[in-house]
């Protein structure tokens, strides 16, 4: 199959048509590309996931951390990296291997009541993720130029307007502007770490596991801030926005640079929370200061490191990590909407809906509560993050432990139980934290607070089961399928590989279909460079009876084999004859194994039912006991 007719079928099969992320989806073109080249054009999707990574939610939870327990957590952070490139990989692979994202596989693998329960969550998730970073944003412009952070909130609503503009000039240039602004909050903590001169020694204990009293559930927080479930569905369909080919080998490409590309983008955003932790644990923990809100850090920066670059690189990080962030999460909106439930509204009108979703608590919580409420929203956005992440995380070791969704790219044994035990850690530690928070809610609220609030988390937990023992079920009751994909797969593999043949088996009956009997087998040999060797059981009353007896038609046949084998020899073929005698079928079988043919030409013989009763049938026997290519001519 040519990779055009595979393409063709590629997109006839996914969704019916339908592709995520339309306008931009197989838009980098990888023609001609080699070596490094290639790789630098695979290179892009993980550095926007990256940015959720390092969003003004993730700043909190290190400032604290590290403010009041030093580098104690420094190997929690390191923890929760790992657990982010086994995830976002498997998402890669998801996209890469079904053709599909996150979104999408939902709805075509749960029940639709299931898939909508997830859809509402991830939309509700995606809502909490942008005001995360709208609050960042509108914090740092407050920060830098003295805004208020009402007036900073309304500006960003601007975002949805820079998105639309951005993306129109290429997935590629959008990518490149995200990066940049991934590199101006590298290079901010940079400058803050020369400023700070943490200990290196001390920060190399901070890789040691260990829990100082009081630390658990901040260490819960860093994880649940770390992995962001919008970035599960963004990943999944950003990778389709590679040209790669649509064959075995062209999967396979793809997931490898894709590895690569999310491993590095990743250290990145290690890095970057490391650094947020080591600047808080060198800056405010030796001193005694404890830190939880992102203004007293940027407050305090100046007077303890004695220059003002020192907070003004960090509100600059911090302007520029809520934008890149807010700009990627909008863009999940729109992948969750149209994988989901299938309903495609204009980019520009997504986006401000998700943008002002995120306005609306926003401004209600400053205008009602004034600045301070801010650093509780975030709280809120962490809480609402950490509750969604199980339905996004689950389905997708699911998937891409399935073989009917992923083909031979499903995860081998060991990754899916990698999968499963990040997913239980994730799974845990995140509803730990959110049971925490609510707990403190239910406490001070009132009894229909209570009530609301214990039949909500019912039916999450109802809903959670339901994602988690499904496809477990429907694996159960159903037999193993080969996908289409599966077989395709299989194809493609087969057609990379050349078989090599050295012995060709011709039967011959003595009648007129031997010249094309023999044209098949001499042609089969001069491609391959093989020798042929004739075949003919003698089936006559006397070789029946008296198996391997000699007569006279036994010597005929033989001679007819060697005249035969002069002539094809003539044509520098190498040529031999073999006799059986007595029942065909068997006969033939066994001769073509002693003779170890690697393929059988043999003819037909033109009847059926009533007739192989009379005449006897030969090509079904024969063809069924060997374990080679038989050729019927």
């Amino acid at each position: 199959m040519s990779n055009e007719r595979i393409e063709r079928s590629y997109h006839r099969q996914t969704l019916d048509g339908s592709v995520s992320l339309p306008e931009v989806h197989r838009s980098v073109q990888l023609d001609g590309r080699r070596g490094w080249k290639r790789l630098v054009a695979f290179l892009g999707p993980a550095y926007l996931i990256s940015v959720g990574y390092m969003d003004p939610g993730n700043w909190a939870t290190d400032l604290e951390g590290g403010a009041r327990f030093g580098y104690a957590l420094l190997w929690v952070l390191l923890l929760s990296n790992l657990i982010a490139l086994l995830v976002q990989t498997l998402a890669a692979r998801l996209g890469i291997a079904s053709g599909r994202d996150l979104a999408q596989a939902c709805r075509e693998q749960y029940p639709r009541p299931i898939a909508y329960g997830l859809w509402v969550l991830a939309e509700v998730a995606i809502a909490a993720c942008d005001l995360a970073e709208l609050l960042g944003t509108a914090i740092g412009l407050h920060l830098l130029f003295g805004i208020p952070t009402l007036a900073g909130v309304l500006i960003t609503g601007a975002d949805a307007l820079l998105l639309l503009a951005i993306q129109h000039l290429g997935v590629r240039r959008f990518e490149a502007f995200i990066l940049s602004l991934v590199f101006i909050v590298g290079m901010c903590f940079l400058v803050e770490l020369v400023l700070a001169q943490p200990s290196p020694a001390e920060i190399v204990t901070g890789f040691v596991p260990a829990l100082p009293d009081g630390a658990l559930y901040v260490a819960l927080g860093i994880i649940g801030a770390t992995v962001m479930p919008h970035n599960l569905y963004l990943h999944s369909a950003l990778v389709q926005t590679r040209a790669f080919e649509q064959t075995s080998h062209g999967r396979r490409e793809a997931c490898r640079y894709n590895l690569v590309d999310t491993a590095v983008a990743l250290n990145a955003a290690f890095f970057v929370n490391a650094a947020i932790l080591i600047l808080a644990a060198s800056v405010f923990y030796t001193r005694g200061i404890e830190v939880t809100e992102l203004e007293q850090a940027h407050a305090l920066l100046e007077p303890l490191l004695g220059t003002a670059l020192a907070s003004t690189a960090f509100a600059v990080a911090l302007l520029a990590a809520g934008q890149s962030s807010t700009l990627t999460g909008t863009l999940a909106g729109q992948i969750v909407m149209e994988g989901f439930i299938r309903f495609r509204m204009r980019p520009f009108l997504r986006r401000l809906i998700t943008r002002l979703i995120a306005i609306v608590p926003a401004v209600a919580v400053l205008v009602t509560m004034g600045e301070g409420g801010t650093y509780q929203l975030l709280i809120l956005s962490q809480v609402i993050l950490s509750i969604q992440l199980p339905f996004a995380i689950i389905p997708l070791v699911h998937f891409t432990s399935s073989r009917e969704l992923m083909g031979e790219h499903v995860s081998p044994r060991w990754v899916q139980a990698l999968g499963w035990v990040a997913a239980a850690i994730v799974v845990v530690l995140n509803v730990r934290l959110a049971v925490g928070v609510v707990s403190e809610w239910l406490a001070a609220g009132s009894a229909a607070l209570q009530v609301l609030v214990v039949a909500g988390a019912s039916a999450l937990a109802a809903l959670l089961g339901a994602t988690f023992l499904l496809p477990l079920l429907r694996r159960l009751q159903r037999k193993p399928q080969r996908s289409w994909r599966d077989v395709l797969s299989r194809v493609e593999a087969a057609l990379e590989r050349h078989p090599q043949y050295r012995t060709i088996a011709a039967a011959l009956a003595h009648d007129e279909k031997d010249p094309a009997i023999i044209q098949h087998a001499v042609r089969l040999a001069e491609q391959h460079g093989a020798r042929v060797v004739l075949l003919h059981i003698v089936e006559g009353a006397v070789g029946t009876v008296y198996p391997a007896a000699y007569d006279a038609e036994a010597r005929a046949d033989e001679e007819y084999l060697e005249q035969l084998c002069s002539t094809i020899r003539a044509r520098g073929v190498e040529c031999s004859s073999m006799i059986g005698y007595g029942n065909v079928p068997r006969e033939l079988v066994r001769l073509v194994k002693e003779c170890g043919a690697d393929v059988l030409v043999m003819g037909g013989h033109r009847h059926r039912g009533w007739k192989d009763l009379l005449f006897g049938a030969t090509v079904s026997p024969v063809r069924h006991a060997l374990g080679i290519p038989v050729i019927i001519v």
